[in-house]
């Protein structure tokens, strides 16, 4: 069986950009859902934010994905949930079409093929690795534009996807203004500090870091 949800609302261009002046890192630091796990970068220093178009691929048939890619827009993420083994996906041609229509990231919880041409194409794909075994056009199943789960985060068409070298992360739009606030605000404070660590503060001081050690000598 076939499905094919409509192509979901776009994330606004002015809340897409401000998710690429923080780091994935940063949210890290306060919170510790809504990041994709267990995939690694085809290339480094890599940043990409935009929304969610969500794949759902079984064992072997890739036929989902090669429609979906023909229907990407500027300013979207392909998000690919993939059964089965370890077999790619995703290679030279899915890659150039989803370039060509101005994706601006891959995320796959599969294996990708082509790797020298995809890095060539400057398309940043988060993947489960490399892999000469691929899937095929099979017309079996597949869907397009569900919610899918990738590295233990479901992700639903629509959503924000913003990753970096550090990692991925999946938030709600209505999230975006006031997480971008809050990391800016986290990261702004960061060279001042790095200025007084370097004038002999310490930093077990600053992060609070210090005061357990403080509480263990004074209860010996």
């Amino acid at each position: 069986m076939f499905v094919f949800q409509s192509m979901p609302r776009q994330i606004g261009e002015e809340r897409r950009r401000s998710l690429l002046t923080v780091q994935t890192s940063t949210l890290g630091h306060l919170r510790d859902y809504g990041f994709v796990r267990g995939l690694t970068p085809n290339m480094r220093p890599l940043r990409f934010a935009g929304t969610a178009i969500t794949v759902r691929l079984p064992h072997m048939d890739s036929t989902a994905l090669h429609v979906a890619a023909d229907h990407l827009r500027p300013g979207d993420v392909l998000v690919v949930e993939q059964s089965g083994d370890e077999r790619s996906s995703f290679g030279g041609m899915v890659a150039f079409t989803a370039k060509t229509r101005g994706a601006e990231g891959v995320i796959l919880a599969g294996a990708m093929n082509d790797f020298d041409e995809v890095l060539e194409l400057g398309l940043p794909v988060y993947s489960r690795g490399v892999s000469a075994r691929t899937t095929r056009i099979l017309g079996i199943e597949g869907a397009i534009n569900v919610p899918v789960t990738v590295g233990g985060v479901v992700v639903t068409p629509g959503d924000a996807v913003f990753a970096d070298s550090d990692g991925i992360a999946v938030v709600a739009e209505d999230e975006i203004d006031e997480i971008v606030a809050d990391l800016r605000a986290k990261e702004a404070a960061e060279p001042a500090k790095k200025t007084e660590i370097t004038a002999g503060e310490r930093l077990s001081e600053w992060s609070g870091a210090a005061r357990f050690f403080e509480m263990a000598e004074e209860a010996r």
